[in-house]
This record gives C-alpha cells, structure tokens and sequence, in this order.
C-alpha cells in the first residue's frame, strides 16, 4: 500500500506545484469550455476531456490525417503506452499499460476493447478499417468494466465517426505512395430532407507488394481494401432522434510473412533441407514464405448495421437504445514459419463470426449537481474457425509418430452476456464531485473443439494406436470427422464440448478537484474484469482444450489536467498502479509425445506500476507540439510454469511480455498563412519509440541451449527480447483557401530496422518486422 500512498501523495504535489498562481494561467475563466477544448465521449456524454477525471489520449480527424493514422499499428504508434503486436493468423493485438492477451484466435475477447460510436466490436479484427473518415478517437487508459463493458481490463478504444453535416459538401483525396500505393478517399454529407441528414465515406487501398523472398526471386506483400460507411441522421421535430450506421469492409490484403531466424530441431530433428535452409536478411523486407496452395493470401468480408435512438422521456430524461448486427467472413491462407519449408502452414484458416449486440439505458441531462446512467446490455455472438496446419518438414513427422504431417482443428463458440450497470457523479461541493460505477456481468460461452484428421489419415491411425496403448481398451479406428484429441481417459473420438460460466462486478469510484477552471486534480479506484477463453489450437489431450477463466485488475490512479502559460500549454499527468490477477496467456505445456505444445493458461498474480505525461503546446499561431510518455514497470509476483524452451521456471520477478518500459511520441507542426493567396503551408515531424521489451515471459534471459543443430541469426544472446527503437515520419503540404491541398509525406523516413513481434515455433522460430521506408504524396479538394 506504500507504493500506492507515494504515488497518489506524488500527483498531489505536482498538482500543487501546477496551482500556484506563478504557475497558473493568468485572469479568470469560466467553467465552460472554450472552443479549442477537446470534446470526449468517455461517460458516454460529451464533454470536455479537461473535465473528465480519467486518463485520455484523444486524436482528432485533421490530426489523423495530416499524420496518416489509419492502420491498427499507427493508432498504437501514436499513443504512449499503447502497444501492437501482429500475430501469425493475421489478428491484431493489443496491450494498455502492460494489460493485453497474446492469442491469435478470431474467437477471443481482448483486454482493450474497441467501439465505434460507443457500439462496440467484440473481437479484435472486427477494427481492422474502423480508421476513415473520423472526428477523433479516443483511448481510455485503465480497466472501463462499468461503462464499456467487462472485456477492458486494459481500456478502451472509441472511434468516434465524422456526423452528417446542416450543409452539403464533400471531399475528395487521391494518394500515390512506394510500392505503387493508390488510395482513394471520397465524403458527401448533407441533409437530404427536413431533419434527415446523410454522410456517405469510402476508402479504397491498391498496393503492390513489399515483402522480398530471401531465397528467390518473389514478392509479396499486397494491400487491397475498399471501406465504406453511410450515416443517416434523423432528427425529425418531436422527442426522438435516431442514426443509422451501415458499415463494411472488404480486405484482400496479403498477410504479412515472417522472418526466419532460430533453429531449434526437437528430437530426432528436422531434415537437410531445414538444416541448410538460410536466415532472413536483416531488413524491414526481407522474408520467406511457401508458394502455390500455401502461399499467404487472405480474404475478409465485414458488415455491420447500428441503430442509435434517443427518445427525451421528459425534460431531464433521456432513453438510448444501441442496437448492432456483425457478419465476419474470413478466408485465408498463413505462413507460420518464415520459409519456403513447411514447418507450420495455416491453410486454410477459415471462419465466420455473427454478433448481436444491443444496449438500453436511461440518463438525466448533464448540467446539475447529480449526474447519473442506468442501463443494461446484451451480447450474443457466435464464432466458427477451421484451421488446417502443414507440418511435412517439422521433427515431429517422424517414424515414431507413423510420419504424420497435417492436422486439423475446428472450434465452435456461442458467447452470451448480459449486464446491468449504474454510473454517476456528485458535485458534493463547488468544485468537488465524486464519482461511482457498478456493473454486474453474467457471461456464458459453449465450446465445440474438434481436432481432426486432415484427409490423409495418418493422424486418426496414430490415435487410434494411442488410444489403445494408453486407455488400457479396445479403441475403434477413427474415422474421418472424428475428433483426435485424447480425454482424460487416453480416450480418442469425440469432440471436447464445455462451458465456462462466470459471472463479476466491476466497479469505480474517485474524486474530482477543479482547482480553479484551468485545473483539474482526481483519483480513482476501479475494478474490471475480462471474459475467460477457450483455445484454437492443435491440442494431443483434452488437457490442452481448458479455458482461461476470468482476470481482473484493480487500478489505483492519481492524475492532473492543466491549461498554463496563458493556456498555451496542456500538461496532462498520471500515476498508477495494478493488481493484475489470474492475467490470461497463452503459454506452453510439455506433451510426452509431441513435446512443447500451446495452452491457454492464467498467471496468478501481477502487478505494474507505472506513470506517463502528455502535453500539448502551442506557443504561437504557427507552432504546435505534442508530446507524450508511458513509463512501465510490470513484475510477475506469482507465477510458475514451462518457458519457450520448455523447461520449469519460477517466473517471479520477470516483466509481462509486450510491456516495454517506456513509450514515447514527440509531434511537431510549423504552419505559415500564404499572404498572397491566403492559404496555408505546414511542415511536420513525428518521433515514435519504444524501449525493450519481451516477446515471452523471462525473453531478457532465456538463451539458445547448448543442443546439436541449434541456431540463431547474428549470434542472438537472448533471441526472444526484442530491442528498443525509435521510427521518425514527416509531412509537407499545403491548404489552399479555395479548398484544394497537397501533401507529400514519409513514413518510418530512416528505415529503421526493428522487430514487432516474435513467434515462438517447434523446431523453429520466427519473426514480424516493421514496415519498411515509405512516402508518397497525396492531393485532396473540398466541394
């Protein structure tokens, strides 16, 4: 508890420091906002961040576009703290101060949450095109389990669509970027009758490869989406509002392929060709992958329609109902080992997902001294996944194993979830609110888990073989359909049917202090909790198919928001701390048979300590900058299990994996009017870094074992720790007033060479780098 006193006593001196007159802003201000205030959705109303009492990080929509924020991976560059990893099944991931899940799964509920106007997405690569045409997005750091639902452990992600305009008008832009990148975006907005208004955005994407085979003469690398959304606004006269949303996406972009770069052959090893076969070069492009049936190639198909409908119940009362439908389709093809070899191939890896969403709560409107929200929502969705995995030149087709080389796996999951929530604040004087927040979850999820011969049945002949050396009876042969995996009686055949019920309350409360207009101090204590999981994954025994029951982190925050130097100058800061109990990973357990194989399992206890500032400067009309920071200090207090290698660690002490110890943005703008025809020049420079940071528990200490055949490229000393870097992008244009502008820009403009992500394999391992040097220009025009 010290720990937590001295940060809370740190921030309140900070605070003191900033409420000093020779510090505060000069002259008097009221309690509205002023108009270059950012404006936040976080309590589910509008407001000014500078009066939300929890940690924002909020891009608006010319930020987004001056600096090229649309992917996943330029979100989480852009806010400190914020981490992504790409993964071998071409699903994001995502971790918040230390708080993420490291499964690849369509079928998993991540840590961070991701909404689009407050509707959310329940699975991570539902937001894969949610980035066009927005007003902002804001990032909610810490557990959000009684607002934005139980799967924000480690916050939350809103994006907050640009509304239907009162006028009509439209824009247009057109890019050409390396690699022959083609993007197109178009917007018309307007209203269409009286009190009906539309807003219609595309984005389309061609690009040809950017990936290099390091053995031959071959690419790939393609990007190919087309996303598009249509809002309509009907603010007919009366007491009801509503919007209908309709969104999709369509993605035929290639997944991206790895680096090979350990050997590490379990017994009786891997043939020549593995032997022999070379590491990838070390730059951003270099990569190998298998070809014809195996070559990576994807196709993803999104829909989704939501209706909003407000209804003024009386003069103070206000009904919201959300309503969402989801349809996912994914066909695709991955590459898991960095070769032309086929050590781990994925295909197909095909799987559909169906989500109904619906929220219903009521609201007093903002103003008075009491503050309050009462609602309730539902969430049925269902997930189907099959995966076909091709392993001809792993150790494990071998003799002894009758030379088995593919499996199948096929999950099947129904999720259900119903909460209850009441949130609220108190002016319980002038400047002093408290605020409180209670939900109750009831979650369900029935799993079907089959792992299954692939056609060629040599995987339904060794189980069979299996079964009846281990069950101590006579096992019928398998036959084709019939699911492998032995139960807990060394009994093959059946399917691995369960469902994990689990229920929770989340919980918030602090304290709000508005020191004067241009300062805010709170204090938070909060709860939230993430659904359990179940795997998708190559499972020998039943043991393997078990969930990951429920985590939960306890957040202990103090912080400050203040305007100073004339109000040039927004300081934003916090301290926290987490207990992070039973944290969901996907870790190892050691089969007799087929060695070091994937569980899900929970670690059970954590802690993480950390603090971060933000600051927003604009010292003069022509000057902005913006900078950031996250310090990190994540320790595993309880915790034993098998590492990467597969031997029996104590894990206490070693950092949480993907938690650098520190991130960092540093965004500067100079903005010159053109006296001559009034428009406008910019230049702009963004610096984006991150510390060290592990790709699995213990990475900083685990080396290459002293094993016949075993490698790694550059002589690794610790090959699962991935190195701190820093990557710097510019921008140039100009904004003429007649509406018209053009802007050339670069990405990663040193061409930095770094790692995102490491992917330990059976006999070998591979890795995600970042993306290359890339620029290109871009001219746009409003009407």
């Amino acid at each position: 508890m010290n720990i937590r006193f001295l940060i809370t006593t740190g921030l309140c001196g900070i605070a003191a420091m900033l409420a000093n007159p020779a510090f505060a802003a000069e002259g008097a201000a009221d309690e509205s906002s002023s108009a270059d205030d950012i404006i936040v959705t976080a309590n589910k109303r509008e407001q000014s961040a500078n009066k939300v009492g929890i940690t924002i990080t909020a891009l608006g929509g010319e930020e987004l576009a001056r600096r090229q924020i649309s992917s996943l991976s330029d979100v989480a560059n852009a806010v400190p703290g914020l981490v992504f990893s790409p993964s071998t099944a071409n699903t994001p991931i995502f971790t918040l101060r230390g708080v993420g899940f490291n499964e690849k799964a369509l079928g998993v509920y991540p840590a961070v949450s991701v909404y689009l106007d407050q509707v959310p997405l329940p699975f991570p690569v539902l937001a894969s095109h949610a980035a066009f045409d927005l007003e902002r997005i804001e990032v909610l750091k810490g557990p959000q389990g009684t607002l934005f639902g139980q799967n924000a452990t480690g916050g939350a992600i809103n994006y907050i669509a640009a509304k239907p305009t009162d006028e009509w008008m439209g824009s247009g832009s057109l890019g050409y970027g390396r690699f022959n990148r083609v993007e197109l975006n178009g917007v018309v907005s307007g209203p269409v009758a009286d009190g009906v208004g539309i807003r219609l955005a595309v984005q389309g994407v061609h690009s040809g490869d950017w990936q290099q085979s390091a053995t031959r003469d071959d690419t790939l690398g393609k990007e190919e989406y087309l996303a598009g959304r249509l809002l309509v606004d009907l603010n007919m006269s009366g007491p009801i509002r509503a919007q209908l949303n309709l969104n999709g996406w369509i993605d035929k972009s290639d997944p991206q392929a790895l680096q090979y770069f350990l050997l590490l052959p379990n017994p009786p090893g891997v043939n020549e060709a593995v032997q022999n076969f070379p590491f990838a070069n070390l730059n951003p492009r270099s990569a190998d992958w298998s070809t014809g049936k195996y070559r990576p190639r994807a196709d993803r198909r999104f829909g989704q329609a939501a209706l909003r409908v407000d209804g003024d119940l009386t003069s103070d009362l206000t009904i919201t109902s959300l309503t969402s439908f989801i349809a996912f389709k994914q066909e695709q093809t991955a590459d898991g080992d960095g070769m032309s070899l086929a050590l781990l191939n994925n295909s197909p890896d095909d799987g559909t997902i169906d989500s109904f969403t619906q929220e219903l709560r009521i609201a007093n409107n903002p103003g008075g001294r009491l503050n309050w929200l009462v609602g309730a929502n539902l969430e049925k969705s269902k997930v189907k996944q099959r995966q076909d995995i091709y392993f001809p030149d792993g150790s494990v087709n071998n003799p002894g194993n009758l030379n088995i080389f593919q499996n199948a796996n096929q999950t099947r999951q129904d999720f259900s979830t119903l909460a209850a929530f009441v949130s609220g604040d108190y002016a319980i004087a002038d400047r002093l609110t408290l605020k409180a927040g209670i939900r109750y979850t009831s979650s369900e999820i029935k799993a079907n888990l089959c792992g299954m011969d692939a056609g060629d049945g040599r995987i339904n002949e060794l189980f069979t073989l299996l079964g009846n050396l281990l069950s101590g009876t006579v096992v019928p042969p398998l036959q084709p359909g019939d699911c492998y995996s032995l139960n807990e009686k060394n009994i093959p055949g059946e399917p691995f049917i369960d469902r994990l019920k689990e229920d929770n309350v989340s919980w918030r409360g602090g304290l709000d202090f508005q020191v004067n207009p241009d300062l805010l101090l709170y204090g938070n204590i909060s709860r939230g909790y993430k659904a359990g999981s179940y795997p998708t994954i190559a499972a020998a025994t039943t043991v393997q198919l078990s969930p990951a029951r429920q985590e939960h982190v306890t957040a202990y925050e103090a912080g400050f928001k203040a305007r100073i130097i004339d109000r040039t100058l927004q300081l934003n800061g916090a301290a926290f701390y987490y207990d992070y109990g039973d944290k969901q990973v996907l870790g190892k357990v050691l089969d007799p048979i087929f060695g070091l194989l994937d569980k899900l399992i929970n670690v059970p206890k954590s802690r993480i300590i950390g603090a971060e500032l933000e600051a927003s400067w604009t010292p003069s009309d022509n000057i902005s900058v913006r900078a950031g920071g996250t310090y990190i200090n994540s320790r595993v207090q309880d915790y034993s299990g098998y590492d990467v290698l597969g031997e029996i660690q104590d894990f206490a002490g070693v950092a949480l994996p993907f938690t650098p110890k520190w991130t960092y943005s540093l965004d500067a703008e100079y903005h010159t009017p053109d006296l001559i025809s009034g428009g406008e020049f910019f230049v702009g420079a963004t610096l984006t870094g991150k510390s060290a940071q592990d790709a699995v528990f213990a990475g900083d200490r685990v080396s290459l074992p002293d094993r016949e055949g075993a490698k790694v490229v550059d002589d690794l000393a610790h090959p699962f720790h991935i190195d701190a870097y820093a990557t710097v992008d510019g921008r140039i244009g100009y904004n003429a007033d007649s509406g018209w502008r053009a802007m050339a820009y670069v990405k990663n403009a040193f061409n930095t060479y770094y790692i995102a992500n490491v992917i330990p394999g059976a006999d070998n391992s591979a890795r995600f780098a970042g993306r290359p040097v890339t620029y290109g220009v871009e001219v746009g025009f409003d009407f």
